[in-house]
């Protein structure tokens, strides 16, 4: 399904408020990836995200975050609070570490998180080794690999040729019950029945962070479907869109500067007019 273009977000209410437009909480970051939260942060925000808050759990990240990306809430884990209603999308992995501690924080969220979720990055590695946590799951679920990550879940390497890529996203859509977007070049959005081709993108996305911006222009799309409750916005609508404004924001950056000399940051910065595409 390559010459299908994802739908583009429905309109908020004119009197819409910050709940409207999704609460989301990430829990991502950690001392030696601090830039996984605040880029997460910062991408959910600039893709309209009414109200961003970071779990932290490292000291030194809790006084950068707030510098960084200020509109963004700190959460305490100690009283995190995942009951129904409190938030509307949640994203969990990048730059969270490979811990014990990180790995329950991870086992928690999947199985207690009622709202669609984002899994990324770090808790890729736990779902590869536990891949029955996400089938559990009743509300929507998004895994975003990279080919590595895809290996791990798979169990095997993920060929490079197009229609091997495509058969894996839905290998492991399968295998987890989620909706998965195998990132590379042409990125595939799949389910175990449907497959979208990506075509926006180019190779100056392949830079650290990138991967970090997708996952949090994902969970404010995903936030959408919970608070609008639009029938004709899916959740797969709302993964297909972020991939597609995604590759668009590196497209326009590119326009702007040579692909080498792409960093994360300048997807954030293009996405507004992205989203306007």
């Amino acid at each position: 399904m390559t010459d299908w273009t994802p739908p583009s977000l429905p309109e908020l209410p004119v009197d819409a408020h910050k709940g409207d437009a999704g609460r989301v909480l990430l829990v991502a970051g950690s001392a030696w990836m601090p830039g996984a939260a605040i880029l997460a942060a910062r991408a959910a925000q600039r893709a309209g995200a009414g109200l961003v808050g970071v779990l932290v759990t490292d000291d030194l990240l809790r006084h950068v975050l707030p510098q960084a990306a200020p509109e963004s809430v700190l959460v305490d884990p100690s009283t995190l609070d995942l009951s129904p209603g409190k938030w509307h999308a949640g994203l969990v992995g990048p730059g969270i570490g490979l811990g014990e501690p990180a790995r329950n924080l991870v086992r928690r969220i999947i199985a207690e998180f009622d709202a669609p979720l984002v899994i990324d990055a770090d808790a890729l590695t736990v779902l590869a080794q536990e891949p029955g946590l996400a089938r559990k799951r009743r509300s929507a679920t998004v895994v975003t690999p990279h080919a590595g990550e895809a290996a791990r879940l798979l169990a095997r390497e993920v060929p490079g040729e197009p229609t091997a890529r495509s058969a894996a996203a839905r290998e492991i859509a399968q295998k987890t019950g989620a909706i998965c977007c195998l990132k590379g070049q042409r990125t595939v959005v799949a389910t175990g029945e449907r497959v979208y081709v990506n075509q926006t993108g180019n190779n100056g996305l392949a830079t650290a962070g990138a991967g970090d911006v997708l996952a949090g222009i994902a969970t404010a799309y995903l936030a959408l479907v919970t608070t609008l409750e639009n029938p004709r916005f899916t959740a797969f609508d709302a993964a297909a869109r972020a991939v597609w404004v995604h590759g668009r924001a590196g497209d326009l950056a590119r326009a702007a500067r040579v692909s080498r000399s792409l960093i994360a940051s300048d997807l954030i910065d293009s996405l507004s007019s992205a989203q306007n595409a």
